[in-house]
C-alpha cells in the first residue's frame, strides 16, 4: 500500500495505521459539532481538497430520544447530507461517526437499564449509516462510582459492539460497496469531554502501562462478546497531554508522550485518537500526527471561531446600523434565562462568569446557538449586513485575520463568506497537520 492508494477500500480511517507503519504518518480531522455553518465549512474543506469529511455526533447531542439537538442519528445524517447536497460534496466523501457512545445520557438509571438504552442508541447509529463508533462505557450509573474499573468498562463496550454487529447498514446511497461492519474506537479520556474545569499544570499523558492494559482488557472482552468486531477496532483514546480550560491551553509536548507513543508498536492495527486537541498550534498538531495520535478531534474551537466572527459582525453592525439589536446582548439574555449549560462549569464572581459565558475556551455558549431566538438574531444580523460588501476598514478593525484576503479580493466581504472562512481557517490548520493536499478551489 502506498500513500496514494492507502485511502481506498475501507477508507482513510483504515489507512491510518498502514501509512504509519510505512513511515508516511497521516491524520484525519474529526469535526465534533452540530452547528450547520461549522459542518458546511468542514464539507467545503473536504470538497476543496478532494478528501473525506469526518463528522461526529456525541451521545448527548444525538440519540434515539433526540438528544439536546432534537435529532436522532437518522435526522443528523440527513442534516449533514442535505448540506453536502447543497454545496456539491458527494455522499461517498462523508464519514459519519458517533462519539462517547454509551450509557452517559442515562447514567441516572440502574446499570442494566442504562446499558439497554445505550444498546438501542448504538443500533440506531449503525442503522443510520454511521461508520465510526467510539464506545465509551466508562461512566458509572445509578449506585456505581463515577469512574468504573477497566474490566467493567471493557465488558460493557464489547456488549455494545456485539449489539452494533447485529445491525445492517442498509441506508441507500450511504455505504461504500464492499464495506464490512462498523469501525470502532475504544477507551476514554479524563477529564470528560468539553474542556477541563480545573488547572492544567498537572496534566500528564496516559501511562504506557495503562494504555496497554486497556487494550488487552478490551481484546479479552471482545473475544468473549464480539470476536468478529475486534479486527475493526482501529483506535484507542488516550490522553497525550493536551487539554483546554476556561482561559488556558495545555500544549502538546512530544518528549512527555514519547513512551506512550512507543506502545503503538505493541498494538497492531491501532492508532491513537486524541480528544480536546482544540487550540493546539500548527507544530503541536503536526507532532501529534507524527507520534501516532492520528485522529484529531476538534469541536469547541470551531464554534469559538464562529462566535468570534459573529461578534465581529455584530460590532460592525453597531456602526453601520445604529440602534439595531445587539447579538451579544441577545446571547447574554438567553444564557442568563437558561443557565443549565454554563452555571455548573463557570466559577467565580458575577463579573468573571460574565466574561466566561462569552469568551471561555470551553465555549459553552455553543449550546445556545440552536435556540429559536439565537437563530433569529443571527439571521437578522446576516441579513442586515448583506445588502452591500462590508467596508474593508471595519473588517480590519473587527476581523483582522481575514482583512488581507478581503483587501486582495480573495475573500468576499460578505457575512457568510467571513463566517465560513473564520471556521475554515481552523480546519485548514488541522488539515495541514493531517497531511491534506492543498485546496483545489476557493472556499467561496
Amino acid at each position: 500500500m502506498t500513500p496514494e492508494t492507502a485511502a481506498t477500500g475501507d477508507g482513510p480511517l483504515a489507512a491510518l495505521r498502514p501509512l504509519r507503519d510505512q513511515g508516511h504518518p497521516r491524520g484525519i480531522v474529526s469535526v465534533c459539532s452540530a452547528h450547520p455553518m461549522v459542518i458546511e465549512a468542514a464539507l467545503r474543506h473536504a470538497r476543496a481538497r478532494g478528501t473525506h469529511a469526518l463528522i461526529e455526533a456525541t451521545c448527548n447531542q444525538v440519540n434515539q430520544d433526540g438528544g439536546y439537538t432534537g435529532m436522532t442519528p437518522a435526522d443528523f445524517r440527513d442534516f449533514v447530507f442535505a448540506i453536502a447536497g447543497r454545496i456539491g460534496l458527494p455522499p461517498a466523501r462523508i464519514i459519519l461517526g458517533g462519539d462517547h457512545l454509551g450509557p452517559n445520557p442515562w447514567r441516572h438509571l440502574p446499570p442494566d437499564d442504562a446499558m439497554a438504552r445505550a444498546g438501542d442508541m448504538i443500533a440506531a447509529y449503525v442503522r443510520a449509516g454511521f461508520r465510526k463508533l467510539h464506545l465509551d462505557a466508562s461512566m458509572g450509573c445509578r449506585g456505581e462510582p463515577p469512574h468504573l474499573p477497566d474490566a467493567i468498562v471493557a465488558q460493557r463496550a464489547a456488549r455494545l459492539a456485539a449489539r452494533a454487529e447485529t445491525q445492517g447498514q442498509v441506508t441507500p446511497g450511504r455505504i461504500t460497496p464492499g464495506q464490512t461492519g462498523p469501525l470502532y474506537v475504544i477507551g476514554t479520556e479524563i477529564p470528560t469531554p468539553g474542556g477541563a474545569t480545573e488547572a492544567l499544570d498537572h496534566l500528564a499523558p496516559t501511562a504506557p502501562d495503562a494504555a496497554l492494559a486497556t487494550w488487552r482488557i478490551h481484546q479479552a472482552a471482545f473475544a468473549e462478546h464480539a470476536p468478529a468486531a475486534w479486527s475493526r477496532v482501529l483506535g484507542l483514546v488516550v490522553q497525550p497531554g493536551v487539554e483546554f480550560g476556561h482561559d488556558d491551553v495545555a500544549i502538546y509536548r512530544p518528549d512527555r508522550a514519547r513512551a506512550l507513543s512507543a506502545t503503538l508498536d505493541h498494538m497492531p492495527g491501532l492508532v491513537f485518537e486524541a480528544h480536546s486537541t482544540d487550540y493546539q498550534p500548527d507544530a503541536a498538531l503536526a507532532s501529534l500526527v507524527r507520534d501516532g495520535f492520528a485522529i484529531l478531534k476538534v469541536g469547541p474551537e470551531l464554534t469559538f471561531a464562529l462566535r468570534e466572527a459573529l461578534y465581529g459582525l455584530d460590532a460592525m453592525s453597531g456602526f453601520l446600523h445604529p440602534g439595531a439589536p445587539s447579538l451579544r446582548d441577545t446571547m447574554e439574555r438567553l444564557m442568563l434565562a437558561a443557565p443549565a449549560h454554563w452555571a455548573g462549569h463557570y466559577p467565580g464572581a458575577p463579573d468573571a462568569q460574565h466574561l466566561l459565558r462569552h469568551f471561555s475556551y470551553s465555549d459553552r455558549i455553543r449550546y445556545y446557538w440552536p435556540t429559536a431566538e439565537a437563530g433569529a438574531a443571527v439571521q437578522a444580523l446576516r441579513a442586515r449586513l448583506s445588502s452591500a460588501p462590508l467596508p474593508p476598514t471595519l473588517v480590519s478593525q473587527y476581523l483582522p485575520r481575514l482583512y488581507d484576503r478581503v483587501r486582495s479580493g480573495a475573500l468576499p466581504a460578505t457575512p457568510d463568506a467571513l463566517l465560513l472562512q473564520a471556521v475554515g481557517d481552523v480546519l485548514d490548520r488541522y488539515g495541514r497537520a493531517a497531511g491534506d493536499p492543498p485546496a483545489k478551489e476557493e472556499r467561496q
